[in-house]
């Protein structure tokens, strides 16, 4: 299956429909649990930093895996401050109405920031993490968003990701369609998979940026995947 360029999903463009957004991001939070895609994130963070530090989630949507990533850490005893991002305020907005709790916990901090133009200086974080991300940019761009990620993160990065596959889109049209209730969710879901970069092709881009790939989690059914890149 070729990568699918030149279309933009539902997300990319207006999200003027702000119950359809809530509704996406309580989708993308069941499917992260559901299919392991948080775990995945868990792994490989606690694989650069098993005795805590500092992570920035760019593009965290509803913010689930900056709170699971928390919570693993507290549950080893170690402590893990987390700064969620993301760039646009609506998203910020619609996780913060769909749990509001996220203001309150602990080791947490939400806020406003582009992924292309992060305002940290370099070496700000132990780990630069985004999950769901790069499938929607261009490989040039793809490159440029992952050289930004590693020069804010003083010990490597994470990228958690679709893989592109006929099964994998197969199981993301099932899926979208069973358990998702927003539009935004069916429509994006299997298009995603088509966009998205294939494992052996997100390593290319990495090692483009600059990293090396270390270590590598795959989800049970090989749809997902999260790199440690160093």
């Amino acid at each position: 299956m070729n990568r699918l360029t030149g279309v933009e999903e539902l997300l990319d463009g207006p999200l003027d429909d702000r119950a359809a957004l809530r509704a996406n991001l309580r989708d993308l939070r069941r499917i992260n649990w559901l299919t392991g895609g948080a775990s995945l994130s868990v792994r490989a963070t606690r694989d650069l930093v098993p005795d805590g530090g500092s992570v920035l989630d760019v593009g965290t949507g509803g913010a689930d895996i900056p709170v699971r990533l928390i919570t693993d850490a507290r549950r080893r005893g170690v402590t893990l401050e987390v700064t969620a991002t993301d760039s646009r305020q609506e998203v910020l907005e619609a996780a913060l109405a769909v749990r509001p709790e996220l203001e309150h916990v602990p080791g947490l901090t939400i806020g406003l920031a582009d992924g292309r133009r992060l305002p940290w200086p370099d070496g700000t974080f132990d780990v630069a993490h985004a999950s769901m991300v790069i499938h929607h940019l261009e490989s040039a761009d793809a490159v440029a968003f992952i050289r930004e990620l590693r020069r804010v993160a003083g010990r490597g990065i994470v990228v958690n990701d679709l893989a592109r596959g006929r099964l994998n889109w197969v199981g993301a049209w099932l899926l979208t369609h069973t358990v998702a209730t927003a539009r935004y969710t069916r429509h994006d879901g299997p298009l995603s998979v088509r966009r998205a970069y294939t494992l052996e092709e997100m390593k290319r881009l990495l090692r483009e940026a600059g990293l090396e790939p270390s270590t590598t989690f795959v989800g049970f059914a090989g749809h997902r995947y999260a790199i440690v890149a160093r």
